[in-house]
């Protein structure tokens, strides 16, 4: 099922939930209650429970968006990192420049088919992902610079490695969901608390007023939604992708 789907469904179903309570507990009231007579301590409970869950919203899809753009960043140093090594190691022999250079299209190819869809369906890299990597590693450490010119380019090349290494490292670290488990019970009572207070205040079976309370049912469905799409960088809908990889070894088919 498509996350758009999902996310119309979702809506749809919180405005219809307080339409159809409403109606229900309109035909239910007793014939002499007057809703113009809700206490002012429910108004001022329900306004400011409605500014914390609204402040607690806010926060979560903060951090689930930045979540997501250190993923983005993780991906675009490691793409970045790699190519250097393929740049430099220009100056190197033509067997060990190739031999290099095939190691790192091979570990870039692995990871823009096969582990790329091992992060989405089962959020975790491969071993085998991890094993070219350390090809490559070995390609780069066990190599004795020849010359001085050879030499001045060791040590960068080195660098980049090391930095590859830590962005895969920190990719592998980011590919589950970023929210606990305790912050998701805790989005989802007030969502109830807060959409429950709404018929604490006895809202009458008018169009404007159902119209009105359906809407600000499905804005919070909308946002739970938001942050349950950016929970996973690289396993939803608006997900981190492998563009930086294909950008720069443009000879890889993703």
């Amino acid at each position: 099922m498509s996350d758009w789907l999902v996310l119309v469904l979702a809506m749809l179903g919180a405005c219809a939930v307080v339409v159809v309570i409403t109606v229900v507990r309109h035909k239910r009231a007793p014939e002499n209650e007057d809703p113009s007579e809700t206490p002012d301590v429910i108004e001022y409970m329900t306004m400011w429970i409605g500014v914390v869950y609204a402040i607690v919203l806010g926060l979560a899809i903060a951090g689930v968006w930045e979540a997501r753009s250190a993923a983005e960043d993780h991906v675009q140093a490691e793409a970045q990192a790699l190519h250097e090594i393929s740049e430099r190691v220009r100056v190197y022999p033509p067997d060990v420049r190739d031999r290099i250079r095939d190691d790192v299209n091979a570990y870039v190819g692995h990871v823009v088919t096969t582990e790329w869809k091992a992060m989405t369906d089962h959020e975790h890299v491969t071993s085998y992902g991890a094993d070219l990597l350390a090809r490559i590693r070995h390609d780069v450490t066990d190599y004795r610079p020849k010359n001085d010119f050879e030499a001045q380019a060791y040590q960068p090349v080195l660098d980049q490695m090391a930095a590859a290494d830590q962005a895969r490292n920190a990719r592998a670290d980011s590919t589950g969901a970023t929210m606990p488990h305790v912050v998701w019970f805790g989005l989802l009572a007030g969502a109830f608390i807060t959409i429950g207070m709404v018929f604490a205040l006895q809202i009458q079976r008018t169009r404007r007023e159902l119209i009105l309370a359906g809407l600000f049912s499905a804005t919070i469905a909308f946002m739970l939604f938001l942050i349950w799409d950016f929970d996973a960088p690289y396993s939803r809908g608006i997900a981190a992708n492998a563009g930086p990889f294909l950008n720069l070894f443009p000879n890889i088919k993703g």
